[in-house]
This record gives structure tokens, C-alpha cells and sequence, in this order.
């Protein structure tokens, strides 16, 4: 494991060795013991999208773990000024000892990586958001006790998300409900992939369908960060595929809901569903900590 790019990366072996090494790490920082694996290391943060959760998660996993982190806009960096992707990458390898990177294009990441000599870490794209699923199979396998045979339902677009999820929940073990409307199905490249897991996937178009026996339910927001503009055609598009109490009716009665937030309550979930389960939604959320934690240790190590 050189690089996190994506979760189709990633083996199921080597998901469950990071979730291990998280809760390791997570239960070293609850009881005081340092675990300062990263003295002396620097970590680039290259933001091209706004983040809360994604730039405190990462400096603050950093600082826990004896190191650096470097914030890095695009607005500073020569990259956003015309520079090619190939140099910034070549350029920060000489200084740097990893980098991580929230940006729009999947290509960009995958660029930074080819190119450069350091570990390079996707804090998110259109495409994929390996942290967070990460964090969201480590918090499912806190309340569950198990990741293997457990059903795992998402609603809602097939964005990057989807898209992790779908990869990382297969690989580990689970059995994927993705339930989209017509024209938002996750991207061709995992859609190939879960034709491997036949019996495990299924796409369907009715939430009631797809949360049948569910023991996790995941949502994301209708409007991902770069298509606002799109936002009142895919509030139509979207009517009815919404984490609500009639649809968690069909999912069992002990299924927990995870949101990687920020969550719209109303649209994509209904607040009185979101209240319900937040202390889930929000150990989900602590837990991008300590898996990212983890990942870092990982590779930088």
C-alpha cells in the first residue's frame, strides 16, 4: 500500500489491517498513551473544496501522532496559477513526507501520485471518498460487532459515496443495496467491479426495496459540493429517496444510520430519523480521526 486513492485500491485484507490499527489508535488516545508514530514528518493538506471535518480531522491526527500538518489552499499554491500537476508533485516530494488532497477530479489525485515520490492520500473527490468509508466501516464494526454478512443500504445519488461505499463494503465482506434514480447510478468502473459480487449487490430504484432487512443505512446529501447549480433539478429528480421512519420500517429494528455530513435534514433525511441516530452519525464522524490516523501511520510510518 503506497498511496489511498480509492477504495477499488484496497484489498480486504488490508481495509480490515487499517480498521484494526484505528482502533488501536483510537483507544491509545482515549487513555492517554502517546503513540507519537510520525515525529518529525510533514503532511501537505492541498484544499481545492471547503472543509470542516476533512482539515481538522487530518492537522489534528497529525499533531496527535507527532508530526506536521501543512494547509495548503489552492489560491497559494503555484498549481491553481497554471503549474502543472506533474511539477507541484515532483516539487513537494523533495519537502514533504505525504500529502493529502481534497479536490474535484479523481485524475488529479491519481496524477499527484504517479508523479510524485511520497504517499499521496484522497481527502475527497467527485469520484471517491476512501477516509470517510473507512470511518464508516470502523463505526459499523464498533456497534456490530462484524462487518462480514451484514447488509448495508445506501439512498440517495450515486456520488462518490456511493461509490466507496459500494467498493468497501464488498471487499469487506458486506451485501450492498445502492438505490438511485434513474441517471445517478454510482460510476462504470465500480458498477464493473461489483459484477464480481453478484450475489452481494444489488441497484434498485424503490427505497423501500433497498432497505428490506438492512442493517445499516447510509445517506449522503442530494447536491454534492461543485453541483449547486444543479440543486433545485435534483431536489425533483431526488423526491422520495429519503432516509425516513416508513422506510426504516423495512430495515431491521436494531439497523443504525450513518451520514458523513453536512447533512440537509428534510431532504436527503428526515430530522426526526437524523435525532434518533445521531450519536451514531456522530461517532461516524470522530471516527474519520482515527482512520485517517491510521492510514498516515500506514504510509508514512
Amino acid at each position: 500500500m503506497k498511496h489511498l486513492l480509492k477504495m477499488l485500491d484496497l484489498s480486504g485484507e488490508q481495509i480490515l489491517e487499517i480498521l484494526s490499527l484505528a482502533d488501536q489508535l483510537k483507544y491509545e488516545q482515549k487513555h492517554g498513551i502517546p503513540h507519537k508514530h510520525l515525529s518529525g514528518k510533514t503532511l501537505g493538506m492541498i484544499f481545492e473544496k471547503a472543509s470542516t471535518r476533512t482539515r481538522v480531522s487530518f492537522e489534528t491526527g497529525m499533531y496527535q501522532l507527532g508530526g506536521y500538518a501543512l494547509f495548503l489552499s489552492s489560491q497559494e499554491l503555484q498549481m491553481g496559477r497554471g503549474e502543472p500537476i506533474e511539477d507541484t508533485a515532483r516539487v513537494l516530494s523533495r519537502y514533504l513526507d505525504g500529502i493529502m488532497i481534497r479536490t474535484f477530479k479523481q485524475s488529479d489525485v491519481e496524477m499527484l501520485a504517479s508523479y510524485g515520490t511520497i504517499p499521496v492520500i484522497n481527502g475527497l473527490t467527485d469520484d471517491s471518498h476512501p477516509c470517510q468509508v473507512l470511518a464508516d466501516l470502523m463505526t459499523i464494526r464498533e456497534y456490530k460487532n462484524k462487518l462480514e454478512g451484514l447488509k448495508l443500504c445506501f439512498i440517495g445519488d450515486g456520488n462518490n459515496m456511493a461509490n466507496s461505499l459500494t467498493a468497501g463494503g464488498l471487499k469487506v465482506g458486506m451485501n450492498v443495496s445502492v438505490c438511485v434514480p434513474e441517471g445517478y447510478e454510482p460510476s462504470e468502473g465500480v458498477l464493473n467491479f461489483t459484477k464480481e459480487y453478484k450475489d452481494a449487490f444489488e441497484l434498485v430504484r424503490e427505497p423501500l426495496k433497498a432497505a428490506e432487512n438492512a442493517d445499516v443505512m447510509v445517506t449522503d446529501v442530494w447536491s454534492s459540493m461543485g453541483k449547486e447549480s444543479e440543486a433545485e433539478k435534483r431536489k425533483k429528480d431526488f423526491i422520495g429517496y429519503q432516509i425516513s421512519s416508513e422506510v426504516m420500517k423495512a430495515a431491521k429494528p436494531d439497523a443504525m444510520v450513518l451520514h458523513c455530513l453536512p447533512a440537509h435534514k428534510g431532504e436527503e433525511i428526515t430530522e426526526e430519523v437524523f435525532e434518533k441516530h445521531a450519536e451514531q452519525i456522530f461517532d461516524e464522524s470522530e471516527n474519520r480521526l482515527h482512520a485517517q490516523k491510521a492510514v498516515m501511520v500506514k504510509l508514512m510510518g
